[in-house]
């Protein structure tokens, strides 16, 4: 996770991107809490390969998320953007037992039937997709073992996309494997690749499987985040908010943080409001808005305010950055 989130500026010119909130809660505490709950073993370490750039306050929030799960927390930079392989290598002395690891740009709706089968040699997570070019495929023989990985392949090879969550029975030999790509300068399309330390682990053996998730989710930008926040309150339930005024309605799900006025406005559905912002006079729908927000005689959907904003007038699709004020 030690991307930029470039895509999903101005919200990460002050926020990075894994520690945005949707429906409430951290992109990236939605991941560790969704592996925690198809992982039939307790986690018990999650190391956070990040940039530095994020400062101390990420990396304590992210310590922070590590410990609600009963997990120690580890901090691990990642200085030049090498490859998945080189990412993870990043945090090689996490990688010492059974491990899973996840990309943490996109968010999933797990399958709560298909729990992680530990005896495995290693799992890929996958999701059938009509487009995979931008992205890493498989491919399965008749017993439903991964013959093949391909990187961003330029032509169809295969409709199963891998979508970034993995696990290794073999941390260690994992970890060995992705050190000779760097050892031996193995690149592929100028950056050390996690597919191409798996195929190694194939050819010599390594049994790899598929596991699905019920839906995988983006959040490469606003248009999207505020789909995945729409898609996760639906799946997850939402606590009941009273109201600060009786001219004021909540329609679920929604979520609603701490110190929230609502005043003689309609918020919902499908809107995350976060702590201490004040919402009046307005209509708020299909929308995420941080913190210390102010929202007056406004009407707002398929939006995203930071935190620290001032906002009236109507719009049907706003993205606007902490500390803004914008009136009309």
């Amino acid at each position: 996770m030690a991307g930029m989130g470039k895509r999903m500026r101005p919200h990460t010119l002050t926020v990075p991107k894994p520690l945005i909130p949707i429906a409430g809660k951290p992109m990236v505490q939605h991941i560790v809490e969704d592996l925690a709950g198809i992982c039939p073993e307790k986690i018990t370490e999650i190391g956070y390969v990040i940039s530095r750039a994020f400062g101390k306050d990420a990396e304590n929030n992210l310590l922070a998320v590590a410990k609600k799960l009963g997990a120690q927390g580890k901090i691990y930079y990642q200085d030049e953007p090498l490859g998945t392989a080189h990412a993870i290598l990043c945090a090689k002395d996490s990688l010492d037992e059974k491990t899973l690891i996840a990309f943490a740009d996109t968010l999933f709706i797990p399958d709560k039937t298909a729990k992680v089968d530990t005896n495995k040699d290693g799992i890929i997570w996958v999701q059938k997709i009509e487009d995979p070019r931008q992205f890493g495929v498989v491919k399965l023989d008749k017993e439903g073992f991964i013959t093949d990985f391909v990187e961003k392949p330029s032509t169809f090879i295969s409709d199963l996309a891998i979508i970034g969550i993995y696990y290794f029975k073999d941390g260690p030999y994992l970890k060995k494997e992705m050190q000779y790509l760097i050892d031996n300068n193995l690149k592929e399309k100028g950056e050390f690749q996690l597919t191409n330390a798996m195929e190694s682990m194939k050819k010599k053996g390594t049994k790899f499987v598929t596991s699905q998730v019920s839906e995988w989710l983006d959040c490469g930008n606003k248009d999207a985040t505020v789909y995945t926040n729409k898609r996760i309150l639906e799946h997850k339930a939402s606590p009941k908010y009273q109201v600060s005024s009786p001219k004021s309605q909540v329609i679920q799900p929604c979520f609603i943080g701490e110190n929230v006025q609502i005043i003689n406005s309609t918020v919902g559905p499908f809107a995350s409001i976060g702590d201490n912002t004040i919402v009046e006079n307005s209509t708020v729908e299909n929308s995420i808005v941080q913190t210390n927000t102010k929202i007056r005689n406004a009407k707002i959907s398929n939006s995203m305010l930071g935190n620290y904003v001032e906002f009236s007038g109507t719009t049907n699709d706003a993205s606007i950055g902490d500390y803004s004020t914008l009136k009309n």
